[in-house]
């Protein structure tokens, strides 16, 4: 499964296989639980995602809410996209750095962290990661990024 047309995130998790349901509920769970106040969870994209809603900050160049983080079912692996890293290389090594120290190894892109199992998880570090930064942080780095 690589896009949805799940309405809600309780129909997106409800489709998917069995064997991929526990580790996507499990790093919704995760997310949820660490969200700071502002952020809303929603279907965007045809995945989960948690944003910046748009009558908090519309000015966004696509007309879209700002993505913090999002969720989805890829073929071949569970990707967590954390847009909330990928706005700063000091966060990005920040993570890097927590994730070989919590014993785990990291599979990541620019802006994802892909996991087959819930072995693969490094959930303190995970969440430390969701709760760090405030929706005003983030709109801050938002606007700081679209002035260069």
């Amino acid at each position: 499964m690589v896009s949805s047309k799940a309405a809600t995130p309780e129909d997106y998790i409800a489709e998917l296989p069995a064997e991929r349901r526990a580790l996507v509920s499990r790093i919704r769970d995760l997310v949820n639980a660490n969200l700071p106040d502002g952020y809303v969870e929603r279907m965007n994209w045809g995945m989960i995602s948690w944003e910046v809603p748009l009558d908090r900050y519309p000015a966004t160049y696509n007309g879209q809410p700002l993505g913090y983080a999002s969720l989805a079912a890829q073929k071949n692996h569970t990707a967590l996209y954390l847009n909330c890293v990928y706005a700063s290389a000091e966060r990005t090594e920040r993570l890097k750095q927590a994730w070989v120290a919590a014993g785990k190894k990291l599979d990541m892109g620019k802006s994802c962290l892909r996991f087959k199992g819930e072995d693969q998880l490094a959930e303190d570090v995970l969440a430390d990661t969701i709760r760090a930064i405030p929706v005003d942080a983030f709109i801050a780095d938002y606007e700081a990024g679209r002035a260069k």
